[in-house]
This record gives structure tokens, C-alpha cells and sequence, in this order.
């Protein structure tokens, strides 16, 4: 694979964790990373109007102080971005990967758009600036990228470990099978080794669906084994990776029954916020 990764970056504490992710990643894959910053509008200096109902003799020369404050705080936030963007790239390259590094204006999710083509994975921290210490919230920024995301996208934990052993939830939906088969398909998963679980009754439905995953996973060479735990989804997964130690968790962004809940309205982001390690969404 050629294509690259995107990584996103901003100032918080996670910002050094998707980088050490997208150094794996990319080592494994043997890709390059572009490394994306994006100021929102407010940052590029589209700031509010503060003058209200001021008397008209002060209202000009405030103006002009709002109009000078407005393209300072732009400045100083282009120069933040830049800084933001070159202590990740060095971070990378340090690692032996290609890096470049674009820093945008305006709305993330659009940055985001028409890159499908060129690019294979999408990295992001758990949390942003404004969560980093909000640990039952997640990054307003990260909650619209997994809604928007067309490629899998990769939500980096806190702190980056190893990842040797990887759970892959899998309910029988078309979205949990994309997720087996990217894990078959992808030089990432290459050598690890492959737990495929799915949370529920343990029929012959079930177990059949299950058997059929594991196969496949097999097939491409990978060392798996499956199991079917009882439980909700959220709470089954999130005991199993703490448990038996797992480094990472594959799923796909929908599926059946209880899965769905999870990536459906306002509960659409609990597997995220609960799990303690990196979690790839495969559409």
C-alpha cells in the first residue's frame, strides 16, 4: 500500500500519542503520514463582534483596536499551529517515517473531505484541548469525525504501548464483516494475534456467523481465535480488553441489535469513551 495516513494534531496531551501511533502504523504499512492541523474560524481571526451598543464617537476607534486584537490572536495562532505541526513531523521522522505536514483554516470536517482517494486511515486522539482533563467527555472534534468518516478511522489512547494482542467485536452486521476483512486484508495486522468475540446468546446462528469470521481471518494466515461472551457490548468488551490485556480493539462504526446502540444518537460514543485502548472503526 501507497496510500497515506492523516494524523490529526492539535495541543493536547494526546497529540504525542497519535504520533507514536502513526509511527507504528506507518512503519508496518509502509506509508508515508501527512500530518493535518486545522484552526477554526474563530482561530483565523473571524472573532466576534464585540462593540454592542456603543456610543458612535468610541465605536471607530474600538473597532479598529477589535480589528488589530483579531489579527494578532490570528497570527499568534497560525504560529502555534505551525509549531504544533513541526514537533510532530520531527517526531515522526525521528522514527525513520515520512512525514509532511499542512496546517488549514476553517472547518475540520471539510479539510476531511475529498481526500477518500488518497488516503487509507484516519489517526485521532481520544480527547482535544478542551477534554484533556474531562474524562467522561471526548473532543467535540473527534465526535464528528466518526460520524463523517468514510475511511477507518483510528482513535488513539492516551498513551501509546505496544500492540500485540487485538480484540475484534463482531456481531454478523455488514459493517463488523468490513472489519474482519480489513483486518485480513491489511499488513497491520500481520504476526499479531486475533481474538474475534461477539457479545450475546450463544446460538447456532451465532457460533456458525462466528466460526465463518474466524475463518476468514485464518485463511489470510493470521493466528485467531473466537468466542462468544454474554452481555452488553460495552461493558463485555471493555471487562475482556482490561482482563486478558488486550492492546487494541477493531469494530465496525454499526451494526446489529445492542452494537447499533452503540454509534446510534446520544449513546453513540461509549465504546469510545469507556475503552481504554486504541480503537480502529471500520465503515
Amino acid at each position: 500500500m501507497t496510500d497515506k495516513i492523516i494524523a490529526l494534531v492539535d495541543g493536547s496531551t494526546y497529540a504525542r500519542s497519535v504520533c507514536d501511533h502513526a509511527a507504528w502504523i506507518a512503519g508496518r504499512l509502509g506509508c508515508p503520514v501527512e500530518l493535518l492541523h486545522v484552526l477554526g474560524r474563530r482561530e483565523g481571526g473571524a472573532g466576534s463582534d464585540l462593540s454592542g451598543a456603543i456610543a458612535l464617537g468610541a465605536r471607530s476607534a474600538l473597532l479598529e483596536q477589535l480589528a488589530a486584537l483579531d489579527e494578532q490572536r490570528s497570527k499568534l495562532a497560525i504560529q502555534r499551529g505551525r509549531a504544533i505541526l513541526e514537533g510532530a513531523q520531527a517526531l515522526l521522522e525521528q522514527a525513520g517515517v515520512t512525514a509532511t505536514a499542512q496546517l488549514r483554516h476553517g472547518d475540520l470536517i471539510e479539510a476531511l473531505a475529498g481526500k477518500d482517494g488518497e488516503v487509507q486511515m484516519i489517526l485521532i486522539g481520544k480527547r482535544g484541548e478542551a477534554a484533556d482533563f474531562a474524562r467522561g467527555h471526548l473532543g467535540s472534534n473527534l465526535e464528528r469525525v466518526v460520524r463523517a468518516a468514510t475511511r477507518p478511522l483510528f482513535i488513539a489512547s492516551r498513551a501509546f504501548r505496544p500492540i500485540r494482542r487485538v480484540l475484534v467485536a463482531y456481531d454478523g452486521s455488514a459493517s463488523a464483516m468490513r472489519a474482519v476483512d480489513h483486518v485480513t486484508r491489511s499488513p497491520l495486522y500481520a504476526g499479531l494475534d486475533i481474538s474475534v468475540v461477539t457479545v450475546g446468546s450463544d446460538t447456532e446462528a451465532t457460533r456458525k456467523g462466528l466460526d465463518n469470521a474466524k475463518a476468514m481471518l485464518m485463511a489470510a494466515g493470521l493466528h485467531a481465535e473466537g468466542r462468544i461472551v454474554p452481555g452488553q457490548p460495552e461493558e463485555a468488551l471493555g471487562r475482556l480488553v482490561t482482563s486478558e490485556h488486550f492492546d487494541h480493539l477493531v469494530m465496525g462504526a454499526s451494526g446489529h441489535s445492542r452494537l447499533r446502540a452503540l454509534f446510534v444518537g446520544s449513546t453513540s460514543l461509549e465504546m469510545i469513551r469507556t475503552c481504554t485502548v486504541p480503537i480502529l472503526l471500520v465503515r
